[in-house]
Formats: structure tokens, sequence, C-alpha cells
């Protein structure tokens, strides 16, 4: 697993850096104080939010927080319980999805087994009537932004599991839909495919003419695809903002916790001064001078966030931050490893680039910079966030 920070990569897609390019076929798609109900289960409590038109909206939370119940609603596949759909000013809460001119691709690959790659690709302009050479050279253009223009003649029977999914996008993206709802698409393929799909995703909607809504439960490939986020849990948005915005400030603990994988190393502390913290032990942590002061009195209890890639092993005995700490566990996971750790009952992880082998029970000093420090109240709402974070800089 990649370290969950903003890549070059996330930067440069442009969803960040430059606003999107709006013409007046944008849809502007809002919800009014919506919410779901299923019998005695609430789905989706009492929300309002508007997507920002022509840029990549990321429904970002864990299994059953609410995402496709949500894209459901703005999809038309349901009714909501109470409020109302609103596309460019128009209440459309009754119209059904057939009625409506969007796209739709879900985590499982639905193709028409008894037609080739290009019959199910064509398909939905077949039926609105298109001319063969509009067909032709719409199924051709976008089979060619998919790398699957060799693959036009085949069954999709015949083709690996990635080429069925970039099958099932063409077949959406061909539509040309002012919407296109994306729920967890890539999540059943292997780890490069993955890779691969998210870059070339994050290319084809970079003129601005799409809303796009993509859900995921992966901070990493919300940080990949950039754009907009919504921050989701039990039924509920937490947050929502520019997507590398929302990640350098989270609103909460609990966003945090969604936003960061691994989550968060969350401490016990009281307020020490304007830069320092102790921590329930006693022990001193200071906070970059750079930072925003802490303005709560002194012994104010509040929680120390530490992101698991800030947290590094050293033997500098002059570090101003320095946690003693021995290792219950070192995991390793592709190029990096995970030094699971333990400080009193405190368990901590550091995430650190490379294999490192570390035995059980051993002693070793945890630092972390004073700019890496995020601080949040006793209720886990933010109180101070690095300013080197804010600012994308790491």
């Amino acid at each position: 697993m990649p370290l969950l920070q903003p890549t070059p990569a996330a930067r440069q897609t442009g969803h960040e850096l430059r606003a999107p390019v709006v013409t007046h076929d944008v849809m502007h798609l809002a919800l009014d104080d919506v919410s779901k109900k299923n019998g005695a289960t609430t789905e989706l409590y009492p929300l309002s939010l508007q997507l920002v038109p022509g840029a990549i909206n990321v429904l970002l939370g864990p299994t059953q927080a609410g995402k496709t119940s949500l894209m459901r609603l703005i999809a038309g596949l349901d009714r909501p319980s109470t409020g109302r759909v609103v596309v460019n000013g128009r209440d459309v809460t009754g119209i059904s999805v057939r009625q409506r001119h969007l796209a739709m691709v879900y985590q499982q690959f639905v193709n028409y087994p008894a037609m080739t790659v290009y019959g199910n690709i064509a398909a939905p302009l077949r039926l609105q009537r298109l001319e063969k050479a509009v067909i032709d050279q719409r199924v051709l253009a976008i089979a060619a932004k998919l790398h699957i223009d060799h693959l036009l003649q085949r069954m999709p029977g015949a083709l690996s599991g990635g080429q069925q999914q970039r099958c099932a996008l063409a077949r959406a993206l061909v539509k040309q839909a002012p919407l296109i709802l994306l729920d967890e698409p890539l999540v059943n393929l292997d780890y490069k495919l993955r890779e691969e799909l998210r870059a070339e995703l994050a290319s084809l909607f970079v003129d601005g003419k799409t809303t796009v809504v993509y859900a995921t439960t992966e901070p990493q490939e919300a940080l990949l695809l950039g754009g907009h986020v919504f921050v989701m849990d039990a039924g509920r948005v937490l947050q929502s903002g520019p997507t590398l915005d929302t990640y350098s400030r989270p609103a909460s603990i609990r966003t945090a916790a969604i936003f960061n994988d691994p989550p968060m190393n969350i401490l016990d502390a009281t307020v020490a001064g304007p830069h320092a913290v102790h921590l329930a032990d006693g022990a001193p942590l200071s906070i970059a001078p750079g930072n925003t002061p802490l303005t709560l009195p002194p012994g104010t209890p509040c929680k120390v966030g530490i992101r698991c890639h800030q947290l590094r092993l050293t033997d500098d005995m002059q570090h101003p931050n320095r946690l003693a700490c021995t290792v219950s566990l070192a995991e390793l996971s592709g190029s990096e490893t995970y030094i699971h750790l333990q400080r009193g009952a405190q368990p901590l992880v550091a995430q650190l680039p490379g294999v490192h082998s570390s035995a059980i029970d051993t002693p070793v000093q945890a630092t972390v910079s004073p700019a890496h420090i995020f601080v949040f109240d006793a209720a886990g709402a933010l109180l101070l966030a690095p300013q080197e974070v804010q600012h994308g800089a790491h």
C-alpha cells in the first residue's frame, strides 16, 4: 500500500489546481434535506449537498456509510423518504432513472454476454437511434481511450476481469451523459490495474463537461482522483470540500480516521502552552511555532493526532518529540513496513518506507516532527492542523 499522502500525481491531475471548464451543458445537481429509511433502518439522515458541476465528486467512507444509498437517490433508482433532488433548478425527485440523462457503473461489471465488446459499447447509442457512422466513431473513440479498441470483436466471456470492467466503463462513458455515477467500479480489480484505470478515469474528465460521482472506501483513491470529496459515515456527511484541503484539515477525529489508512494515531493529552502539549503520561510534545498557537488554558484536555507516515524510529536522543515505545509487531506490506508499537497501554503504528525488521518487545524511540502534529479538542473537533500539511507540503 502506498504512503497515504498527496502524491505528485494527485496534484497534477488538474482537479485541485484548475477550476473545471463550465459550459451551459454541465449538470448542476443538489440534494435538499434528503433522507432515506428502509423500514426501521435509517440509511441516510437528513442532509443537503450540492455536487461540484463538471468535476469529480468523491463519496469517501467505510462500508455501510450510506454511499450507495446516496448514489441511488441521485440516480433516481430510489426515492428519498424526505427532501428532494434538484437538477438545473428543476425538482426531479419523482422522475425515474430512465427519464434522466445519466450513466452508472457498479462494482460488478455487467456486460451483455451474447454481444461483442463493440455491441456492448454501442448498445446505449442504438437505443438513441443514432446513425451508424456516429455510433462507429464514438465507440472507436472511447474504446481507444480505454485501450480496448483491439478487443471490439471479442465476446465478454473471452476477456479478463480488467478488460470486462473497461468494457462496462466504455458503455457508460460513450453515452456522453452530463452525470456519471461510479459505485466502487475498481474494487474487484487487482492493484496494478486499479492504479492504471484511476489515472485513465481522471484524465477522461478533465474537460469539465461531466459531473462525476465516485464512491470509494479507499482514502488513497480519493487523493489520486482529486476533485471534491464528501466524507461519509453511518448515513451522514461529516465533511466536504476540495479533496486535498479536506485531507489536510480533517474537521474531526472521525473524519481523520476515515481519511487515513492506516488510521491516524490518536493520543490523550492536555494543553501545556501555545505550542506545546503534555501526553497523558506527562511526556511533552512541541508544536512548530509556525503553526497557529493553541489558545486554550494550560491543563485543558485535548487529543493529539499523528499520521502513521509521520512517525519515525530514531536513536536521536536530542529530538524534541521522543516517545519511548516497544515493538509489538513488524508487518511488511509491499515496499513498506508497518511497525506496531506499544507505549504503556497506548498502541501506535509507524508506517516506514522500505523493509525493516524489528524483534517483538524491542525498545525503540518513536519521533514526530513538531510541524506534523494535529490537535483536537476533548470532543474530537479539530483545533490545529499543521501549516506545512495545510499547504500540501510534506
